[in-house]
């Protein structure tokens, strides 16, 4: 007589994780990146699916919007169900505009280098900071031109120098002072190998109506990562200092947590959230433009790379508000709305006499 036996019924797998919406995170992946190994823009654009993936982004909400060079390469490898606009060289931030102004319901996310917006950009960068379009518009800032062999940009510092031993003699833009003084709303600078800085801040930004401006400096592992360069991981983790910790609770998971006095600054975002900054300079606030570029004037004086959130307004309007746009897409609008009556244009012509 034969025996029987019972084997264990298999155990279920486990439910895939899904954030407030119901998407995975390979939902919010891309291509396979062709940049080089140890690129710090790649570390980047996983914090970018990190984040968009924790807020609870709609990926078919967002444009990702670039130009021309390593950087605008990135948006082909995160969130490719995604609207995505690959742009002529430096001249992004007019495509993100019209974008925005056509529905103000997506979400913009540039992608830009310091070639791309300091040099043959920087007219479109500076119109784009002083409308507060917005936009995430993220620097991924290595100081150097990597598609032509390395040349210094307009960020690179002076005295730095080339693989070859050629030192830069011109002074750099700061991008992050420029972005203040113009208008953006919201502006820090981080580094590529700091995960948890970086992700927080691009949480904050996601929840910012107005220009984000984020340069983060993104060494470039070919051309600009040796000894003498100012943007190598070795440079950066050597002299950075840390302005504030920054600690953002999005507001479907408020949670109240008490400090001592003096020892936060705590900001509502638009959408309710809480963007958290611990000082680690006492006396510093984030919503004193002034004190910001001087901040950024002296960390630059004394060599050092100043990392945080330097500059926040959240009462600030938007470029859409301002011109008190329709919540609906322009493309959805019907003829007899968006073409004026021949009674509407001689009144018009009428005016213009």
């Amino acid at each position: 007589m034969g025996t029987t036996t019972n084997t264990p019924a298999p155990t279920p797998a486990p439910a895939p994780k899904t954030n407030r919406i119901g998407l995975q995170v390979i939902d919010y992946r891309g291509g396979r990146t062709t940049l080089c190994a140890g690129c710090g823009h790649n570390a980047i654009s996983e914090r970018i699916i990190d984040a968009m993936y924790e807020m609870g982004v709609s990926p078919e909400r967002v444009a990702k919007l670039s130009g021309i060079g390593c950087s605008s390469k990135s948006p082909a490898y995160f969130m490719n169900r995604s609207h995505s606009f690959n742009s002529v060289h430096g001249r992004m931030p007019s495509v993100a505009t019209g974008a925005m102004l056509a529905n103000r319901n997506l979400i913009a996310l540039g992608v830009t280098g310091d070639g791309d917006t300091v040099s043959i950009g920087v007219g479109q960068f500076i119109h784009l900071m002083r409308r507060n379009v917005p936009i995430i518009y993220i620097i991924e800032d290595n100081g150097c031109y990597g598609l032509t062999k390395g040349q210094f940009s307009a960020t690179a510092d002076l005295g730095s120098t080339l693989k070859s031993g050629i030192a830069n003699d011109l002074p750099p833009v700061d991008t992050c002072a420029l972005a203040i003084q113009l208008g953006a709303t919201l502006v820090g600078r981080s580094f590529s190998g700091d995960k948890k800085q970086l992700h927080t801040m691009l949480k904050a930004a996601i929840a910012h109506n107005g220009t984000v401006m984020l340069d983060v400096v993104s060494p470039c592992v070919t051309f600009n990562d040796h000894e003498g360069s100012t943007k190598s991981y070795k440079y950066v983790q050597e002299h950075e200092e840390e302005l504030n910790e920054v600690g953002f609770v999005p507001v479907f998971e408020e949670i109240n947590v008490d400090y001592d006095p003096g020892t936060t600054f705590e900001i509502t975002m638009h959408d309710g959230s809480s963007l958290r900054l611990s000082k680690l300079e006492a006396d510093y606030d984030p919503t004193d433009r002034i004190q910001a570029v001087r901040r950024l004037m002296e960390a630059h004086a004394k060599g050092e790379v100043l990392t945080g959130m330097f500059y926040v307004n959240a009462k600030a309007p938007s470029f859409i508000d301002m011109l008190n746009l329709t919540d609906q897409p322009l493309a959805t609008l019907p003829e007899s709305l968006t073409r004026p009556s021949r009674e509407v244009l001689a009144k018009c012509m009428e005016e213009l006499q």
